[in-house]
């Protein structure tokens, strides 16, 4: 497993070798050694989620307030077009996305440090996404901003095909923008 940075601070790529043969692979999905090394506490994460999405769905894009929330973020199933903007003011890379496909073949684990909007779409009829988040939920410090905000821009691959009431009342970039500056 090697570990590459992105265009956007702090936010890391986990590329894993799978080891295929006829049985079918093996693959090291998480590394806290390796974590650790990048200045990732292993212990740090305190729940595991899981969505079960079909193809077109759109989940995003979510934040947290207060002290953020850092994840890992991999697909088991299928696939997604994840979506990361960074909202830390004072971030080199504060108002930048960042796109990433994340699917069951690379294997791929996206860390995404407090301080990002995150959203992914379904690529495939059953998309199975798992995450590993440093802190309990807490409603209340819960940030949105719509999908298809115009000044987000975000190219989603497929027409949004299923998107929760939540996610259609959300907010717009703008007024986030209001809050954190």
């Amino acid at each position: 497993m090697r570990v590459e940075r992105t265009a956007l601070d702090g936010v890391l790529l986990f590329v894993p070798t799978p080891h295929r043969d006829d049985r079918g692979l093996f693959t090291r999905t998480f590394d806290a050694e390796l974590a650790a090394e990048h200045g990732i506490d292993p212990a740090a994460f305190v729940q595991d989620s899981q969505s079960r999405s079909r193809q077109g769905t759109i989940r995003g894009m979510h934040g947290r307030a207060g002290r953020g929330e850092a994840k890992l973020v991999r697909c088991a199933r299928g696939a997604v077009r994840d979506m990361l903007v960074d909202i830390r003011p004072g971030s080199p890379t504060f108002g930048r996305s960042l796109a990433v496909t994340l699917d069951d073949e690379s294997f791929l684990t996206l860390y995404v440090p407090a301080g990002f909007l995150h959203g992914f779409q379904a690529l495939t009829e059953q998309t199975d996404v798992c995450y590993r988040i440093d802190r309990e939920h807490d409603p209340s410090e819960d940030l949105s901003v719509r999908y298809d905000d115009p000044d987000l821009k975000i190219d989603w691959p497929l027409p949004a095909a299923a998107v929760s009431a939540r996610d259609l009342a959300a907010g717009s970039w703008a007024r986030l923008l209001d809050r954190l500056t």
